[in-house]
């Protein structure tokens, strides 16, 4: 392929052969090529600069001049002459690939010089600041200008295992919100299990001033004998949950037995045909659906009294006899109730409460799915309400389907302040008549009624509180559960979304819960906190106790054994100088340890009784002197060595 005319006239004539070169042979491709290593062997032939290229470790592009000194015009000129109809012949989609290669090439290699250079600059600052901390360290042993080869290597060998560090954190911890960078975990006490539970501050402060005798619940129940637990079960309230943990989740001499597919158990007393437990899962609804306080405190007594239920009778016919309670005005026909006073001993009240917002929200989504509660008897003074006292707030079957507005709306409706309603005396009002009196007697009758019979039973819990509850529960009846107590924050009620105005007309509503809720939060968490102070003061007494009691017995058992050594001293120095016969005529006590042990279990017990000490000291003034140099000498030494340990201490 002939050359452009430019080309030609660039080139000049052609090369001639030299002297000595071989002779042109018959074959072209083969003179050609010994041509081409003859032009390229010459210092400054354009095979050559050509062919040498850039020197190692600096890129051109395809247009950039050489960092050497620049060659004549008439190289370059050439050489473009040469790769311009070359590059032409490329199609245009490898030759743009080609272009962006060789830029991309020339790009990293210019970051690879960088990186390289920005390394070597970050690792000869490395290296002179730990050489400099070397040298504090170290002293003499290693200089900052000039170390040896045995400091470069512990240098290396410190910086590798940094980095190696670094990398394993960062596989192991990627997350800023690391555990093993937690120092607190290491330097905090165990974290209180019993914590609170909804997030609040962990001081609790206050509102209302409760005696000693409402914070202290401790109750001496005795299941072998006529004690009997009776669980108030209101709504929505968690109540199912709780009553599956006293029947299935408590340590029992004799455990309930409770069958597969059956809701109620037996739990029955050690060696006896009688229950302990008045609850749905235990006796069922002996006293109708989810009985109320008026109900329970009538029907319990005469149900357990075998009036209604012959499978509950206790063994003995005088077991609750008259010295518990009067069974005449503990009657359902009496109209005043008094099985909490009279039978105080022997039934032992409990109860769940729960916050009324979510309790209602609860109840109407479970009234939504078909409930009716109309097994429920409300019997009050010996009678239930009428149709006209208590009216229906729908006409169907059930009021499944019922949207909130109208759940609100019916006046009737008993889910309005139900927890007050549940707990307190509805004789003190005439039941279900509202014609008695005024309405805001009335709910402040109901209030005060539901918090005193709240404040006197043996116990209640708090839905929101469950681990707490589970340990007010245990501290008071001494009984423990085998596992804990799970608390539920995703409810159904927390799934309904309601605006601010629905949840402060749902407030206005149950106005009444609302204040007997936070009475109750109230005396909860200060029974809680005061148990727990009660308990970490006998455990802290207790201690103190243990270690008077090793600290007395360590100090018996050390001068005894200091008696002992320094009797066989005497005696052998008094066999020396005397005889045998005389030895015992004069000691006539065989155990000479004996007046030292005698006063050592006097110098115990006169720390203990300060009066009786003076007394003996009254008496000791008339011994002999013998005996109150040994006395001296023992009381000397008890000193010493109580002040000795307490500085141990």
């Amino acid at each position: 392929m002939a050359l452009p005319a430019f080309a030609a006239r660039a080139l000049g004539p052609p090369l001639q052969p030299e002297q000595g070169a071989p002779a042109r042979t018959t074959c072209p491709r083969r003179h050609s090529r010994v041509e081409a290593e003859l032009a390229a062997s010459r210092p400054g032939s354009v095979a050559a600069s050509v062919r040498a290229g850039p020197p190692r470790g600096v890129s051109l592009g395809f247009n950039s001049p050489p960092l050497q000194d620049k060659p004549p015009k008439t190289f370059s000129s050439l050489a473009g002459a040469l790769r311009a109809p070359l590059f032409a012949l490329l199609p245009r989609g490898r030759r743009r690939r080609m272009h962006d290669l060789r830029r991309r090439w020339d790009l990293g290699s210019l970051c690879r010089a960088l990186l390289t250079r920005g390394l070597a600059a970050v690792g000869h600052s490395l290296k002179h600041v730990l050489s400099a901390i070397f040298s504090k360290i170290f002293g003499p042993l290693a200089s900052v200008g000039n170390m040896d080869e045995k400091s470069n290597k512990l240098l290396l060998a410190l910086v590798m295992l940094f980095l190696f560090a670094v990398i394993v954190l960062q596989y192991v911890c990627p997350g800023t919100e690391c555990q093993l960078l937690r120092l607190q975990a290491f330097s905090s006490p165990v974290p209180d299990p019993y914590r609170s539970e909804d997030e609040s501050s962990a001081r609790f402060v206050p509102r209302y001033n409760f005696s000693r005798g409402d914070l202290l619940r401790k109750v001496d129940f005795d299941i072998k004998g006529d004690d009997l637990i009776v669980f108030l079960h209101i709504q929505k309230t968690g109540g199912t949950t709780f009553g599956r943990h006293l029947v299935r989740n408590i340590q029992l001499e004799q455990p309930c037995e409770c069958r597969v597919g059956q809701k109620k158990c037996t739990c029955h007393r050690p060696g006896k045909r009688e229950t302990w437990l008045f609850s749905r899962f235990s006796t069922g609804w002996s006293c109708g659906l989810h009985a109320d306080w008026t109900e329970l405190t009538s029907c319990v007594p005469a149900v357990v009294d075998g009036k209604r239920d012959a499978r509950l009778r206790p063994s003995s016919k005088d077991r609750w006899g008259s010295s518990n309670f009067n069974s005449g005005a503990n009657s359902p026909s009496s109209t005043k109730p008094r099985s909490t006073t009279k039978s105080g001993k022997n039934f032992h009240y409990i109860t769940i409460l729960r916050d009324p917002v979510s309790r209602y929200l609860s109840e109407w989504r479970h009234v939504q799915r078909g409930a009716t509660w109309k097994a429920s008897l409300h019997v009050c003074d010996g009678r239930p309400p009428t149709s006209e006292e208590l009216p229906s707030c729908y006409t169907g079957d059930d009021w499944s389907g019922c949207p909130l507005k109208e759940f609100m709306d019916c006046p009737y409706n008993l889910a309005n302040n139900r927890q007050v309603r549940m707990l307190s005396d509805l004789t003190l009002v005439g039941c279900y008549n509202l014609s008695v009196m005024p309405e805001k007697q009335r709910n402040k009758v109901l209030l005060e009624s539901a918090k005193s019979n709240l404040k006197h039973m043996a116990f209640f819990g708090l839905t929101e509180f469950q681990r707490k509850t589970q340990y007010l529960f245990e501290k008071t009846f001494n009984m423990n559960f085998i596992s804990p107590f799970t608390q539920y924050n995703t409810t159904r009620a927390s799934s309904v979304e309601i605006n601010e105005e629905i949840q402060k007309r749902i407030e206005g509503l149950n106005f009444l819960d609302m204040e007997l809720y936070s009475y109750a939060k109230d005396l909860f968490l200060q029974r809680y906190q005061f148990m727990r102070q009660k308990e970490h003061q006998d455990a802290r007494r207790k201690r103190q106790e243990q270690r008077k009691f090793l600290k007395g017995r360590f100090l018996q058992t050390h001068f005894q054994s200091q008696s002992q050594s320094q009797g066989q001293s005497q005696g052998q120095s008094q066999g020396q100088s005397q005889g045998p016969g005389q030895n015992l005529s004069q000691n006539p006590n065989p155990n000479p340890n004996q007046n030292l042990t005698q006063n050592l279990s006097q110098n115990l017990t006169q720390s203990s009784n300060p009066n009786l000490t003076q007394r003996e000291n009254h008496g000791s003034q008339k011994q002999g002197s013998g005996q109150e140099q040994s006395d001296s000498s023992t009381s000397n030494g008890t000193n010493d060595y109580i002040g000795s340990v307490e500085t141990w201490r």
